[in-house]
């Protein structure tokens, strides 16, 4: 059995986790990046202006993690919608409004054709 090489990913331009987690974790080619809230890094305070605003900054948070693995945005989002998870919480951390993970893929990425009524279904 081949080893499987884990990694952890470390920005100073995006927020410390708030808690005993990793800002992001490599193992293969597959990156789990924790949920970004919408702080600012240099003030560690959430930004001011609401939901539209925090999650602004969370992706602008998030895309500072991605280039600090070698990768950005295109190795999340794409033509294509991405798998989701959707979680109800009594409350984040530090009072945030929005708070939005991920998982990339490092490396180029090329979409396989889909059989017509994938592609359809996912028009819907």
């Amino acid at each position: 059995m081949s080893v499987v090489i884990r990694k952890m990913i470390y920005t100073a331009a995006a927020p410390a986790a708030i808690g005993p987690f990793s800002q992001a974790v490599v193992v293969d080619r597959t990156m789990y990046i924790s949920g970004q809230l919408g702080m600012d890094v240099a003030s560690g305070q959430l930004v001011a202006g609401g939901v539209q605003a925090q999650a602004k900054q969370a992706l602008i948070n998030m895309g500072e993690i991605l280039k600090a693995a070698g990768c950005g945005y295109e190795n999340i989002f794409s033509q294509h919608l991405p798998a989701r998870a959707a979680y109800q919480v009594a409350a984040l951390p530090r009072g945030g409004l929005v708070e939005i993970e991920a998982v990339a893929v490092l490396g180029p990425i090329t979409d396989a054709s889909l059989p017509y009524d994938q592609r359809m279904h996912n028009k819907l």
